[in-house]
């Protein structure tokens, strides 16, 4: 990438073609369309300008005029996967059934993308498709009466915690590729070791936790329960 700019810019103000000459043979977009799709093939540091170069055939210099920087091009592709957010005209009326929506939209989006969870910052939060996300957000949140930074604040904590879980989901999935054994023989192991410490008579409040327990839950069943504990966190409770 290119060295940093003198003065600090944002890439969002910078227009996509400068000065006179022929046309350029692309656009930013095709730009971002590619590092995505290295990115969503190969990963994130799959992604260079010289991979990209090669994906569209062009000179590697040249994409310089698109995008100056790596964090401008990490910026774009955070746009773009955002663009993904299938927002209603206007929101529901149910504060929760909105933001729950949401979040399950955000998780899917990020798997759909492994490398955005990794990537994403809050410097990246007033792209064009993040304003949007974040104007609708805050039409949803009307009928929520609590004060306008509470409303940012949940936000930014459902935000996080889709980003929380979809991180660890990866985690756990990648030390499961790796393993030379299946995941089911690596719990069962697990399992029989925890239980032998428990038995041991040491750990009474987590044996009385094992014992109330059903056992392991769907995972998806705990991003439910997570997101709606969060929001009843900003629920007002009646006088």
């Amino acid at each position: 990438m290119a060295g940093r700019a003198a003065e600090p810019e944002v890439i969002w103000a910078r227009p996509e073609r400068t000065g006179r000459g022929p046309r350029p043979a692309h656009s930013r977009g095709d730009v971002v369309a590619a590092a995505v799709r290295i990115a969503d093939a190969e990963g994130i540091d799959a992604v260079s300008m010289r991979r990209i170069a090669a994906d569209l055939g062009c000179g590697t210099m040249s994409l310089y005029n698109y995008v100056p920087r790596k964090e401008d091009l990490y910026e774009l592709m955070v746009d773009a996967a955002s663009a993904e957010y299938e927002l209603p005209e206007t929101p529901s009326g149910d504060w929760r059934a909105d933001m729950t929506g949401l979040a399950r939209q955000t998780r899917a989006i990020m798997e759909r993308h492994p490398w955005l969870a990794r990537v994403m910052t809050t410097a990246y939060g007033f792209s064009p498709n993040a304003l949007r996300y974040l104007e609708w957000c805050l039409g949803a949140l009307v009928p929520l009466d609590v004060d306008p930074g509470l409303k940012m604040q949940l936000i930014a904590m459902i935000n996080g915690t889709v980003m929380a879980t979809v991180r660890n989901e990866q985690a756990i999935a990648e030390r499961a590729r790796g393993l030379p054994w299946s995941e089911a023989e690596e719990q069962a192991v697990r399992g029989a070791y925890l239980m032998r410490q428990v038995m041991t008579g040491a750990y009474p409040h987590l044996a009385a936790l094992l014992a109330a327990s059903p056992g392991p839950a769907d995972p998806d069943e705990i991003f439910e329960q997570t997101i709606a504990r969060l929001l009843d966190s900003f629920t007002p409770r009646e006088a």
